[in-house]
């Protein structure tokens, strides 16, 4: 029993060096890194609560404000009006909104836009796909996107609207 006993432990300790050294390997040379600012915006296709596939590379061109956020997050709730305001004032201009919902389900999603009179353009991430390859960890985060596809800047935290028409106005005049 001795000499198995030896050889059972060299290959438990084999396995777990291949299991390290493989997730060291995907770790470092993962391909599908987050989004940094500078960097191209990873392009999706999301299903808005207007029921219409929403691409971003259709907004190319314009300035993107992209909010991942979610009912179940007071932050979120507080930055809503916000948003709004920020769209009501500049949707007729060269911004567009959209607001990346985190897996709830329509009825949850469309009675909170109700409630708080959101008319931007609300998606549905159903399966976290969208929010995984941008890799958000934090509610919410908000990615805004020059006309040139780039990201120009990522915001962790809650936005006021001062904050939002900052963003946007130093956006556009680095983007002439």
């Amino acid at each position: 029993m001795g000499k198995n006993k030896r050889w059972v432990q060299l290959a438990i300790f084999a396995v777990v060096v291949v299991i390290g050294a493989f997730t060291l390997f995907n770790n470092l040379y993962a391909t599908d890194k987050k989004p940094v600012e500078g960097s191209k915006a990873p392009d999706f296709t999301l299903v808005g609560l207007d029921g219409k596939q929403h691409k971003l590379s259709d907004y190319k061109g314009k300035t993107v404000m992209v909010n991942f956020w979610g009912t179940f997050c007071p932050p979120c709730k507080n930055e809503m009006p916000a948003i709004q305001q920020q769209y009501d004032k500049l949707n007729k201009q060269n911004a567009d909104f959209l607001g990346v919902n985190l897996g709830e389900s329509k009825i949850t999603v469309q009675s909170f836009i109700d409630q708080y009179k959101i008319h931007f353009p609300i998606l549905l991430d159903d399966k976290e796909e969208t929010r995984k390859r941008y890799g958000v960890m934090q509610y919410p985060t908000t990615f805004f996107i020059a006309p040139d596809g780039k990201i120009a800047t990522i915001r962790i935290g809650e936005m006021d609207e001062a904050y939002i028409e900052q963003t946007l106005a130093t956006i556009a005049a680095s983007s002439k």
